[in-house]
């Protein structure tokens, strides 16, 4: 006699492991009722759009045709580009201060101060890697040079910014956590300037918002990079490099898909335009180096003193606040580019040019203003809440350091300007003018009162930079007025 109870547990056994394998059995599955009316959950909006994107980019990537994907993104939105832009620039603009001050409190100042002069020669470097492209390449809005070319441009000077700064860690000795501090930072800055072009292939295109979010998340990734290695490992040099993996990943899951994805299909490869473009920027990449030579001069005078690295330190915590006034100002007039690009290319509106170029100057003295009565009412306990530092003594050259910054800030607008006019050839004989004034001014003011040396003599080279160009735009519209009137 066959038992029945075992035959039924059986055929029940069989039924679940066909079911817990995914195999119907004669019918189809019964789902319990509790299950039928349980609500989906629903990812968050954050895991939502990174699997969106995922897909998106494994999907072109698979299919071989990044740049031939539809676009998704909307262009022409202002206020969404002001936003992202002015996130981005603040995002960029705040990695060195805010990592000079968490190397700071887990650090010390001594090394603090290594760290700031690494990325001060970093900076630097990011002149040559970016060429002062930016601006001519945004303002090219009749197309002359493809992205191709601006992206074969851009390649060739970020490798001979990195072989430049071979040579000036062999020139300058280093070696040890010192090196790889520096060899972290030239690399991080390398994928930065590289970046640059893609997020200005997006401006290009009336996106900018795209190209904030871009650079948002390459800083805020190399920030976290760098913070974190340094309180795990408590060394420079691993959270050097750590960041510029991070940014280095940025780019290659975000930055560099996102523009293929969201502009047009590139033109092709002209070897003879890429030289055009080095011939064309040649002028503006040497008048901003020279600039930055001018704008980063105290430091290296007062590296070649032999001053301790602590003083590095100093400079730089006070210059900061300076430098929040240029990111406002450049937060204000960079989307504003191409529309003043626009606006120049059509002669009956260059008065309405003129009177943005004097608006904006008002609004720089006015932020400068501002910042300087912040600075001497409350900013000075911040800083020293901040850095772990005192800072009372200091409160005078603080706010002489704001005044640089506002000067900085009009420097900064007015070369734009001037890209946009296509007269940065003109301006070239005025940095190496100032270069030049710089080398005497600051040697002997920093060798004779140190730091507060360093500061004024600053401020005095910086400006007597505003006046020339002042100088010179009014020069060159009395130019092109004489032109119109023939």
């Amino acid at each position: 006699m066959r038992d029945t109870g075992s035959i039924h547990d059986g055929g029940r056994r069989a039924r679940g492991e066909q079911e817990r394998l995914g195999r119907p059995d004669d019918g189809p599955r019964r789902v319990p009722a509790a299950r039928r009316h349980a609500p989906q959950k629903r990812p968050n909006p954050v895991r939502r759009i990174l699997n969106e994107w995922f897909d998106r980019v494994v999907g072109a990537v698979s299919e071989g045709d990044l740049a031939g994907q539809e676009e998704e993104f909307e262009a022409g939105r202002t206020s969404r580009d002001f936003v992202w832009n002015s996130i981005g620039q603040a995002a960029w603009g705040m990695v060195f201060p805010i990592l000079t001050i968490v190397v700071t409190q887990l650090s010390g100042a001594e090394r603090a101060g290594m760290f700031s002069f690494a990325f001060v020669i970093a900076n630097l470097l990011y002149i040559i890697g970016t060429y002062g492209v930016r601006t001519y390449q945004v303002s090219d809005i009749d197309g002359f040079h493809s992205f191709k070319d601006y992206q074969a441009n851009r390649v060739a000077t970020c490798l001979i910014m990195l072989a430049v700064g071979f040579v000036v860690l062999r020139v300058l000795g280093y070696e040890g956590e010192m090196a790889t501090m520096c060899v972290g930072i030239f690399a991080y800055k390398a994928v930065d300037a590289l970046g640059e072009v893609y997020e200005g292939r997006l401006q290009q295109q009336d996106k900018l918002y795209l190209g904030g979010v871009s650079l948002s998340l390459r800083s805020g990734a190399a920030f976290l990079a760098y913070a974190i290695f340094l309180f795990v490992t408590g060394n420079l040099g691993i959270a050097a490099i750590a960041m510029a993996v991070a940014a280095a990943v940025t780019f290659v899951l975000v930055t560099f898909p996102l523009t293929l994805f969201e502009t047009e299909k590139s033109s092709v490869l002209s070897l003879h335009s890429v030289g055009i473009l080095f011939k064309e920027c040649f002028p503006v990449f040497i008048a901003l180096f020279l600039y930055a030579l001018v704008d980063n001069m105290p430091k290296f005078v007062m590296q070649g003193a032999n001053l301790p690295y602590e003083n590095q330190l100093y400079f730089n915590a006070l210059y900061f606040p300076a430098m929040a006034v240029l990111i406002v100002v450049q937060l204000i007039y960079r989307p504003m580019l191409v529309r003043m690009a626009r606006i120049w290319a059509d002669e009956s509106r260059r008065r309405r040019f003129d009177f943005l170029i004097i608006g904006m100057m008002a609004l720089i003295t006015l932020i400068t203003l501002v910042g300087a009565v912040l600075m001497a009412w409350i900013g000075i306990p911040i800083m020293s809440f901040l850095y772990g530092l005192d800072f009372g003594p200091y409160r005078q050259l603080a706010v002489i350091m704001l005044a640089a910054g506002g000067v900085t800030a009009g420097i900064d607008f007015l070369y734009q300007v001037i890209t946009i006019l296509r007269r940065q050839r003109a301006v070239l004989s005025l940095y190496i003018i100032t270069f030049g004034f710089s080398l005497l001014v600051l040697i002997l003011m920093t060798t004779m009162m140190q730091l507060e040396g360093a500061v004024v003599g600053y401020l005095i080279v910086m400006s007597i930079l505003l006046i020339l160009l002042i100088r010179e735009y009014a020069l060159q519209r009395m130019d092109f007025s004489k032109q119109r009137s023939r």
